[in-house]
């Protein structure tokens, strides 16, 4: 692994012979950026001393937060680029670099100050220059005179701005990944990562109006919501272990939701009381022999059901369970085509 100014490269074996090459870019500090912080920095003369005694103290961060700057990259900063065929982003080469990334900070610090654009004896020489030259007292000519509070509030305020348009997908979480969770917390960083990126689903969904975030969900429909993403793989079972919910049975809540979303997940855990009247279409549809009970109509290896939303759902048998077919539709018919 290569660590530059605004870029790490590094080259990452997959499952091909062929390692595959990595980027990972943040973006570098401006010159003009970097003096700003060398301002502040340098007025502060403990601040100066540890730095070049080979220390990067963590108040840093506040400087360049005082020149108007983040230190530590957002996620929006933060891009990846693979070359490999992977749909992902990030895919898990570029995931485990942002690994390495965390790791290399963890050694050495100066590395952050690196990716935004500083060599240390960059920021080594800049610092006794700024020394030997007063930078102190050039700090406080540059500090701007102020607006009088009677001109602000004279000011006639321009047009509100619009508000942002929400990104075309969810964001990823970048920021967690490069930082490890205090050790005595008890969280472990895989854990956080699926949760932080959760949340950012949540919220894109809120901020597009292309759902409302699962924030009426309750504890088993939000475990079924969670599941339905992780079908496939071995952290369903995690997921049903740390619930406390057996993992067969955590399956087919995951199945449920990701055919019929709420309405199906309903459906296929619970019994509607419904009038007898009420299930003559899908017999209809399944034909005279078909058995009803409850709010379930069977014939063979078909089952139609009743929602509470007054939908029907189709399930179909499989290992001697009942698995849902698919959303809703106030039609039975539609569902048999």
């Amino acid at each position: 692994m290569t660590v530059d100014p605004g870029v790490v490269s590094a080259t990452v074996q997959g499952s091909r012979t062929t390692p595959y090459e990595v980027n990972v870019r943040i973006r570098a500090f401006t010159d003009d950026e970097w003096e700003a912080v060398f301002d502040v920095v340098s007025a502060q003369i403990g601040r100066v001393a540890a730095l070049l005694d080979g220390e990067l103290p963590p108040e840093v961060v506040d400087d360049a937060q005082a020149a108007g700057l983040e230190l530590l990259p957002d996620a929006g900063e933060v891009k990846t680029a693979c070359n490999c065929p992977d749909f992902a982003v990030p895919c898990k080469h570029s995931a485990a670099v942002c690994f390495l990334i965390a790791d290399a900070l963890d050694d050495d610090p100066f590395v952050l100050l690196l990716l935004r654009g500083r060599k240390r004896d960059e920021l080594m020489a800049a610092l006794r220059a700024r020394r030997s030259t007063g930078g102190e007292q050039a700090v406080l000519k540059q500090r701007p005179v102020g607006v009088l509070a009677k001109a602000a509030f004279a000011k006639v305020p321009g047009p509100v701005p619009l508000p942002l348009k929400p990104l075309a997908q969810p964001g990823v979480p970048s920021a967690v990944l490069m930082l490890d969770p205090p050790r005595q917390s008890g969280i472990d960083k895989h854990d956080l990562v699926v949760l932080a990126t959760d949340a950012a689903r949540r919220a894109w969904e809120l901020a597009s109006g292309d759902g409302d975030g699962g924030f009426g969900l309750t504890r088993d429909e939000d475990l079924a919501r969670r599941a339905a993403g992780l079908l496939g793989t071995s952290a369903l079972a995690d997921l049903a272990h740390r619930a406390g919910v057996p993992a067969r049975r955590l399956t087919s809540w995951a199945i449920a939701w990701r055919e019929g979303g709420a309405g199906g997940f309903a459906v296929a855990e619970s019994t509607v009381e419904v009038a007898p009247e009420a299930l003559a279409e899908g017999r209809e549809s399944l034909g005279v022999d078909a058995v009803v009970e409850g709010n379930q109509v069977t014939a063979d290896r078909r089952q139609l059901r009743l929602g509470a939303d007054g939908l029907w759902y189709l399930f179909g048998e499989q290992f001697n369970d009942w698995v849902l077919r698919g959303t809703g539709a106030a039609d039975p018919r539609d569902l048999l085509g």
